[in-house]
């Protein structure tokens, strides 16, 4: 396979420049991702439904705007790959489940009428595990999403679909979310950054429980700066999420490049109840004594999480609940095993139970505070294990030790999520499988644009040494995943969906 990377693999940053510079028509750069779309995603199905008509529409009126000498949005005529999970007006939205088959919305979600009020041209929609239950981007609707780096390895979730087609250079920008790690994780697998904003930064309007802290939507990029411009776009105030708040989102712009010569950092494996495999925790330490040197401490940190499993067994069951009570009650069947098993969790479950597990997180947030009293940032592994086949629906074992449920082993991610503070994961390098390495950078209570200055100085520093720099995959040399990814799909009239390995075997 021959493929022209000199127009997609350049950053969304330098896209929008060329563009606002009249030096790049946004019709020929949309052009150059549906090329890059038709020759790559057969192998590795991270594009689902797809809009490309409208897209072209879109981007002749972008180009005709900046010949114009209109005033042009933060991401005007870049190409926006959505996680299935946002609704899109016009576009199906699947949540990758049979349910929803033939759903098309008449409404764009807030993060996405913000995204394409700043200029975005939505194209096409990205794969997520049926409801976004687990990470592993597969369903029965659009099949499975493969790793860039190997199309027989998963991609994570449950934004996988996103960051394998950020990885593969389909889209210069994809939108994510997360509960237990569903940014961190796909980001971490597939070398690209995923970032999860503090509850309230970028406002989560479809989450049934709007005054849940644990689900959040943030950006995903291939650099920090990528991620940076997608977050200027998306944050601030709205009435639909109860925890946002006023503040001027241009701050997210341009953080800069901390001084990590100042900065005090701790790490943790594990954070004392996280199963980890023993070949990332060696490859983690092997990252922390090449990065070490770059900061003004860099130190081993044991924190109390507590009763973290149990108490994130309680909320996340209690929000699927809401969210799937109607399905559930209609049809049990109509749910896969995933989304059965949350629901079915939470139903067992006592308002004893879910006031035990609030006041439990209130605990654990405040015995965090005190770890940054000597610390400005917390470094972990994102991801417990490489990446697995994904016909294996989960990790169901580390290091021997059987997993009790089929979210447990994002335990790494999801314990942070309890403590409400900003996380990234950045590309660091690859692992003891030669797959991305994922390291995951955590910072002070609502410190996100600090977060990001830190990751932005990291990621530069980081770009000079083979062991850290983020690793490309060769797309030149994909071969088709065994067993095929997809199968065929058919969608409603007039709605498109990504070809699958079957019809495009060979490119």
């Amino acid at each position: 396979m021959t493929l022209d990377d000199s127009l997609v693999s350049l950053s969304a940053v330098e896209l929008r420049r060329l563009i606002g510079a009249r030096q790049l028509s946004p019709v020929e750069l949309l052009e150059a991702c549906i090329a890059r779309i038709e020759a790559v995603n057969p192998y590795i199905n991270a594009v689902t439904a797809t809009a490309f008509d409208r897209a072209r529409v879109e981007a002749r009126a972008a180009e005709q705007a900046v010949m114009a000498g209109d005033t042009l949005g933060l991401l005007h005529g870049l190409p926006l790959g959505v996680k299935d999970l946002e609704p899109t007006a016009g576009l199906l939205t699947t949540f990758g489940s049979p349910i929803y088959r033939d759903h098309v919305p008449t409404e764009d979600v807030t993060l996405v009428a913000r995204l394409r009020h700043a200029g975005a041209i939505v194209a096409a929609k990205t794969n997520v595990p049926e409801m976004g239950a687990g990470a592993n981007s597969r369903n029965t609707v659009w099949g499975a999403t493969g790793n860039p780096f190997n199309p027989n390895l998963n991609a994570g979730g449950s934004s996988g679909g996103s960051a394998a087609a950020l990885a593969s250079d389909l889209f210069p920008l994809c939108t994510g979310s997360d509960t237990g790690g569903s940014l961190r994780i796909p980001a971490a697998k597939c070398g690209v950054v995923g970032f999860r904003p503090s509850p309230g930064v970028v406002p989560s309007v479809r989450k049934p429980l709007g005054w849940t802290p644990i689900s959040v939507v943030g950006p995903m990029g291939r650099t920090v700066a990528d991620a940076c411009l997608q977050m200027a776009a998306s944050a601030g105030p709205d009435a639909g999420d109860p925890l946002s708040y006023p503040l001027d989102p241009l701050q997210f712009l341009a953080p800069g490049n901390a001084d990590l010569g100042r900065l005090r950092v701790a790490y943790t494996e594990d954070f004392g109840l996280c199963d980890v495999d023993d070949g990332i925790r060696a490859t983690f330490r092997a990252k922390i004594a090449a990065m070490r040197h770059l900061f003004a401490a860099c130190d081993p940190i044991e924190i109390d999480f507590g009763e973290a499993h149990r108490c994130f067994d309680v909320l996340r069951a209690e929000a699927f609940v809401a969210g799937m009570r109607e399905a559930y009650e209609k049809d049990p069947a109509s749910l896969g095993p995933n989304p059965r098993a949350n629901f079915e969790m939470g139903a067992a479950m006592s308002l004893k139970d879910c006031a035990w597990a609030q006041a439990e997180q209130t605990r654990l947030i405040k015995r965090f505070q005190r770890a940054f009293d000597d610390y400005d940032l917390i470094l972990s592994p994102t991801t417990p294990v490489s990446p697995f086949p994904w016909t294996q629906l989960y990790a169901e074992a580390i290091n021997g030790k059987r997993q009790e449920n089929y979210y447990r082993w994002l335990a790494l991610t999801y314990v942070i999520t309890l403590t409400t503070h900003p996380a990234l994961t950045l590309p660091c390098g690859r692992d003891h499988q030669g797959m991305p390495f994922g390291l995951q950078i955590v910072g002070r209570f609502r410190g996100d644009r600090e977060v990001l200055a830190a990751a932005q100085g990291m990621e530069s520093a980081f770009a000079g040494n083979e062991e850290l720099r983020r690793p490309r995959p060769d797309l030149a040399g994909l071969k088709a995943a065994e067993p095929a990814l997809t199968s065929i799909v058919t969608a409603p009239p007039g709605v498109a969906r990504g070809p699958s390995a079957a019809e495009v075997s060979a490119v």
